[in-house]
């Protein structure tokens, strides 16, 4: 397991400007290895939460913690470092870089970190195989099916084992058949790995599937 347990404490955020708050003392506990739907109304709070999760927004009071870290606040580069550390995020759309191949756009996030070492590239092609893409690892993607582009995403917020695995609508853009394939391979990846998981999703199916559904609504409870 490469998950580790999540902790949000009475989070706080308004946005300046905002009529309303974001959050207003919300907490919430993932344990270890999760995989957790956040599901709501557009508009509730489900990206920023993850935004605030992956340290790329900030809030006014709470706290954040992961394993016996605290999400930096205020400090971009204990920030990146923590994303580093940490993080894998995927998106409604993938994101890949057209020049590069599959394989290449897969281990990105490692070359960027540091230099490729031995294992990488394999490494790379077993994530590619456990979303059934070893066979186009040299392809580039505009080659891609959508189905196919959105689980190279998945795999690429993997490869560097992080412990959240954090995905906003990461089948979003795919219709109803290609997203409930791309589903099965995203639960594959994680029964494999067991990152601590937050999938933002508005398909209920998807989300029925999930070990743990969290609900965002206003006014906002705590969840246990």
């Amino acid at each position: 397991m490469i998950g580790q347990p999540l902790a949000i404490a009475n989070l706080h955020k308004t946005y300046v400007g905002a009529e309303h708050p974001v959050f207003e003392g919300y907490s919430l506990a993932v344990e270890a290895g999760c995989l957790c739907a956040i599901v709501g109304v557009s508009g509730v709070g489900k990206t920023t939460l993850l935004n605030c999760v992956a340290a790329l927004d900030h809030w006014t009071a709470g706290s954040i913690k992961v394993g016996d870290e605290y999400v930096p606040l205020h400090e971009p580069e204990a920030a990146s470092l923590f994303r580093r550390k940490h993080v894998g995020l995927a998106f409604q759309q993938p994101h890949l870089l057209p020049e590069f191949t599959v394989l290449e756009n897969l281990l990105m996030p490692i070359r960027i970190a540091r230099e490729l070492q031995t294992g990488d590239e394999t490494w790379g092609q077993e994530l590619l195989a456990m979303v059934g893409l070893a066979d186009l690892a040299q392809r580039l993607p505009a080659t891609l099916s959508g189905g196919q582009a959105a689980r190279a995403g998945l795999a690429r917020a993997l490869v560097r084992k992080p412990s959240l695995w954090l995905l906003d609508e990461p089948t979003g853009n795919l219709d109803p058949a290609t997203a409930e394939e791309a589903f099965e391979f995203l639960l594959r990846l994680h029964r494999e790995l067991k990152p601590t998981t937050l999938m933002v999703t508005h398909n209920p199916t998807l989300s029925n599937r999930c070990e743990r559904t969290v609900r965002l609504g206003k006014p906002l409870t705590v969840q246990a």
